[in-house]
């Protein structure tokens, strides 16, 4: 997010706009935390993790009367655009806000799980299926070393889509994502005919969602194949940070640029994306359904490549 904020404050000061961030999202709009942004304000911070302005839930947003403080402070500041960056929860409340504030507003997709419509590529995205095969590299060091299958579950309740990318680039034995309700007597079928002589064996799961609880999982596998010595590795919340990724630090200046001039150029109420390489504008009704199927090429070759 920060590679996007430095590139809406510096292309916003080439067009010689005054601007300011807010500090805490919506929550610091209504709290009237605004700070004025300059060329030094985002120096430095491009290959910088989370964000320089904070974030928080707010739970007074999402009441008429929160929104009413956040649009008199966006008044008071005589702000004539906003650009918020976020996920699903972030463009709800600003498609709602609109109806009470016609104040202009676009978004730039923010979310590591990738599963907004309207871009192929959510900002965080790369860097966290680069953090997870990463791990999972080091983790097959062990499992190779001890002859040990390793369950590793990584972030996605409601989507699958780092499970299967980045199962895929650490060559997982097997992917189990949000999406589809794990089919147990496949997985067994699968890890007891499956090669004997490879070295490790790993298997992603997607957190929850259709997948159930990844110790449940390992549990089940556990009794119904007991020559196998299981362990189970939560990534958690190491994959919503660190550096990003050159191809994030990239996507995300791009979003952020195509942002401002979004603005001056008129448009409202609408997400900017990329897609196959080009900037796309998509309206925040439909950019915050999310994506319930995945590519079936991926699937199809994460079974195949898994044999």
């Amino acid at each position: 997010m920060n590679a996007c904020i430095r590139a809406v404050v510096r292309t916003a000061l080439f067009h010689k706009l005054e601007i300011s961030g807010i500090l805490h999202g919506y929550d610091g709009m209504i709290k009237d935390e605004f700070i004025a942004m300059s060329t030094k304000s985002v120096s430095g911070i491009i290959q910088r993790g989370g964000t320089v302005l904070k974030t928080a839930r707010s739970a007074e947003f999402m009441t008429k009367e929160g929104m009413k403080k956040a649009k008199e402070n966006l008044e008071k500041h005589n702000v004539e655009g906003v650009i918020a960056i976020g996920g699903d929860g972030t463009f709800k409340g600003a498609q709602e806000f609109s109806t009470i504030c016609q104040i202009p507003l676009v978004g730039c997709p923010g979310t590591i799980d990738n599963d907004l419509i309207g871009t192929d590529f959510t900002i965080g995205y790369d860097t966290a299926i680069n953090t997870v095969v990463e791990a999972v590299d080091k983790i097959r060091d062990t499992a190779e070393s001890h002859d040990r299958l390793f369950f590793v579950e990584v972030m996605g309740r409601d989507a699958g889509l780092i499970a299967l990318r980045s199962g895929i680039g650490a060559g997982a034995e097997a992917i189990l994502i949000s999406e589809a309700k794990t089919d147990m007597e496949k997985l067994l079928r699968h890890l007891q005919e499956g090669r004997k002589d490879k070295a490790s064996k790993i298997i992603i799961v997607s957190e929850q969602g259709g997948t159930g609880s990844v110790f449940k999982i390992a549990e089940e596998v556990k009794k119904a194949l007991p020559f196998y010595d299981i362990r189970v590795s939560v990534l958690g919340h190491i994959q919503r940070g660190g550096n990003p990724t050159c191809m994030d630090r990239v996507n995300s200046s791009r979003i952020g640029f195509s942002a401002v001039e979004a603005l001056i150029a008129g448009k409202k109420n609408v997400m900017i994306g990329i897609i196959d390489n080009k900037i796309a504008f998509t309206p925040f009704k439909n950019a915050v359904k999310h994506i319930n199927e995945l590519h079936p090429d991926l699937v199809r070759m994460m079974e195949v490549l898994a044999i």
